[in-house]
């Protein structure tokens, strides 16, 4: 790199870093945070995963709550129902245990375990020792009128100071999207399933 660009270089980091270390400086308030992630792309439950592990790592008392997936032999369940886990004793998890609503074709049946698996996480939204809760896959439990959306949001809203939430699902209801702090939305460009190739092991389950 000649020296002109190089000196250009210097001067646009230089700018840059001034930018990023004045919006931390302005950054002083301290709690926890509120996250969804929406949209119709692959890696949603992946996202909030990989922050569940940051979270765990930290030495943080979790919950994982899944809904939809049922009894799918997913990896991070096996992962974190193994007793040699040693993240195990800091998450607790549940899962509403009917699966796949589209498989099971009962309103009753379905309506039941969503609210069975919500009312076992719903005491860790006063657990000011719970500093992450994740509710995997609970914007189909709204669509499909499972569960008031309505009690969700009285229990964010009540939940310790410093404990964050993540929701994932397709379809966010704009009552999460208003009150999260952080939304992304996860577009799909191209899918592998999409083109005949059988959904991998330790990919997407």
């Amino acid at each position: 790199m000649s020296t002109d660009k190089s000196q250009r270089h210097n001067e646009r980091m230089k700018r840059h870093k001034e930018v990023v270390d004045a919006k931390i400086e302005q950054a002083t308030i301290e709690r926890g945070v509120v996250i969804v992630i929406t949209g119709n792309g692959k890696g949603k439950t992946t996202s909030a995963l990989g922050t569940l592990l940051r979270s765990l790592g930290h030495g943080h008392q979790c919950t994982l709550v899944q809904f939809i997936k049922g009894q799918w032999d997913c990896g991070e369940s096996r992962f974190f129902s193994d007793p040699s886990c040693a993240l195990s004793d800091k998450l607790q998890t549940f899962t509403m245990d009917t699966g796949f609503t589209w498989n099971t074709q009962d309103f009753d049946t379905d309506k039941q375990a969503a609210q069975e698996v919500w009312q076992q996480a719903l005491a860790y939204f006063s657990d000011p020792d719970c500093r992450l809760i994740i509710l995997d896959e609970i914007t189909y439990m709204f669509k499909y009128r499972y569960l008031d959306i309505n009690d969700l949001i009285q229990a964010i809203q009540n939940r310790p100071e410093q404990q964050s939430i993540i929701i994932t699902g397709r379809g966010a209801a704009r009552e999460l999207i208003e009150l999260a702090d952080t939304v992304s939305e996860i577009q799909p460009i191209k899918h592998a399933f999409n083109q005949g190739i059988k959904a991998q092991e330790g990919i997407e389950w």
